[in-house]
């Protein structure tokens, strides 16, 4: 029978703890990136002009196409051949923001889609310009209902970002893989992995519930507000 090692279970959890750290950088850094290029890539999907949209469309349909592990590769081993070197770490950013962005575009699209056409009616009534009724009408009331795909995307990709193993960058599979290869101990290593995986997607969800329910009550406040006052307020012209 199988007896597990636990001191080198003990042994390994630096090297372990500092490659989750790694891993919840470059997840961050990632989704950071992600969502400011997806909400850009979303807004363009909707744009009234046919080249942009287009433009939008294409992006989203080849990153979503196409497997992340290979979007990796071609970064981090096809553009040198182009004249463009990034390190590894840059790579794996590169890479993950650039497939985040595509996913993230198609959730603020269907998020901003979601919105009644009435409010943009009424803010244009007030005299607001499109960048003005998208910036402070618009996009606070699709984020506050794309917060759990939002969530959903941040686990994923933290997840996916183990990928970026294949190019060598110490992430914490990578750190596993190492542990493994000198001590041959693939159970112990592995499990570990797997729980230090599963602690950092619990945590996530547990702050996307807890955003989710902080906005559930700011909403049925400020609803309650509005009903007391005998009407729904318009919107602050900026």
């Amino acid at each position: 029978m199988y007896s597990l090692d636990w001191g080198l279970i003990l042994r390994s959890l630096p090297d372990l703890t500092a490659g989750s750290i790694t891993t919840l950088l470059l997840t961050t850094t990632s989704i950071g990136i992600g969502l400011v290029l997806g909400t850009a890539m979303g807004l363009m999907r909707l744009s009234r002009f046919k080249t942009v949209g287009a433009f939008a469309a294409a992006y989203v349909w080849f990153f979503r196409g196409t497997p992340l592990l290979v979007q990796i590769m071609l970064i981090y081993y096809g553009l040198p051949h182009l004249g463009l070197s990034l390190d590894r770490w840059q790579a794996g950013v590169t890479a993950l923001s650039l497939n985040s962005a595509a996913y993230i575009a198609e959730i603020v699209r269907a998020g901003v889609q979601s919105i009644d056409v009435g409010q943009t009616e009424a803010a244009w009534a007030l005299g607001l310009t499109r960048w003005q009724t998208v910036r402070f009408i618009i996009l606070p009331q699709a984020f506050r209902r794309i917060i759990p795909p939002l969530g959903n995307e941040f686990i994923l990709l933290l997840k996916d970002s183990s990928l970026v193993s294949v190019i060598a960058l110490e992430e914490l599979l990578r750190k596993g893989q190492l542990i493994v290869t000198r001590t041959f101990k693939p159970i112990e290593i592995y499990a570990m992995v797997a729980l230090m995986y599963l602690v950092m997607t619990t945590l996530i969800s547990v702050l996307v519930s807890f955003l989710e329910r902080r906005l559930r009550i700011q909403t049925r406040t400020q609803t309650s507000r509005r009903r007391a006052m005998g009407g729904v307020a318009a919107p602050p012209v900026p």
